[in-house]
């Protein structure tokens, strides 16, 4: 029988790829996985709970905040208050950085952005959802954190990842050495190493994108969804449209099996949907690590300014070669658009 390795056994062994950390950022990591056991555990009884629907009230992005949002965002933020390892945290739900002023947190060398549970609005049908966080070491040089602290370059990630809440609880991450999953084994309450290595397929025949939007996307994204439903056997067209609606959920296939992920631009939301400090910066991250590309049409995701804490982008994410292609379609287009 092969030995099960948990995720706290991991993170120990691969302690000495950060010489500086210290340990500092693997029980950072340890405490994300303990609150996502917590969530998971709502997550599984919602609906033998009252912590389904909406909690009545509107997040800073205009979305009715659903009640396993709010208790969410609570676990994460105290499992990172206590534990001594974070100074500041943003979050989706919160409009301002949340400061952890304490004696455990004085010295704390990390700030964790994060998106308490990306793919909400699926709670109540029983859809997975999942959360995203990313860790960058804070640019302060002690005390609380501040807003500084987060105006990093995507290319500053220290950790990334998210946990799926799914048929099977998994935690997926990186700390720039590579992509390693780690699958819930809810007999012991540990996660326990799955999908080690993980590589996504440079091409595939996926595309994911919300197709209800189509009049409303820019003229590359319309040609390069024709084109993904063309026949040509050479190919391999017409590739498979597969969308679920909840970021991580989509991702996640896609990592695995291979296929290109689209957020683009829509005339409601001109400069994207999608937030990059805490949804596009670590899913770039962890898509990057496994071999594939992760853009917003144009320029590397992980290369943007971030000038605020909320900040959208569109995104194309996933297979190297089928990024590179829609990045194609989208160049030569906007060319055309801009000189009609």
């Amino acid at each position: 029988m092969s030995k099960v390795k948990t995720l706290g056994q991991f993170i120990i062994e691969k302690q000495s790829d950060f010489p500086y950390a210290k340990g500092e950022l693997s029980r950072l990591l340890r405490d994300i996985g303990i609150a996502s056991k917590i969530v998971n555990r709502e997550v599984t009884k919602a609906g033998l709970a009252d912590i389904l629907g909406d909690a009545g009230e509107i997040n800073i992005q205009g979305e009715n905040v659903k009640k396993l949002d709010v208790f969410a965002n609570e676990q994460f933020i105290a499992a990172l208050s206590v534990g001594g390892e974070c100074c500041a945290i943003a979050s989706e739900e919160n409009e301002d950085i949340i400061v952890i002023d304490n004696e455990q947190s004085k010295n704390a060398k990390y700030v964790v952005a994060m998106d308490p549970l990306d793919g909400s609005s699926n709670i109540d049908v029983n859809v997975s959802v999942g959360t995203i966080f990313s860790i960058y070491r804070r640019l302060s040089l002690n005390g609380p954190g501040t807003l500084e602290d987060f105006m990093q370059h995507g290319t500053e990630q220290v950790a990334a990842g998210y946990v799926i809440y799914g048929s099977s609880c998994m935690m997926v991450y990186t700390t720039g050495k590579g992509v390693n999953g780690f699958t819930l084994d809810p007999s012991i309450g540990e996660f326990c190493l799955s999908h080690p290595n993980m590589q996504t397929p440079k091409m595939a025949k996926t595309y994911s994108i919300n197709e209800g939007n189509y009049v409303h996307f820019p003229d590359g994204v319309k040609k390069y969804i024709k084109y993904c439903q063309e026949e040509d056997d050479a190919t391999s067209r017409p590739y498979s449209s597969r969308y679920i609606g909840s970021g991580v959920a989509d991702i996640h296939r896609n990592l695995i099996t291979g296929g290109i992920y689209i957020y683009p631009t829509t005339a409601k939301s001109p400069k994207g949907k999608l937030r990059l400090l805490y949804e596009c910066n670590p899913l770039a991250f962890i898509i990057e690590q496994a071999g594939g590309k992760a853009t917003d049409g144009f320029k590397r995701i992980m290369e943007q300014d971030l000038k605020s804490l909320h900040q959208r982008t569109p995104l194309f994410l996933g297979s190297a070669d089928m990024v590179d292609q829609a990045c194609d379609y989208m160049k030569k287009y906007s060319m055309t658009e801009a000189a009609k």
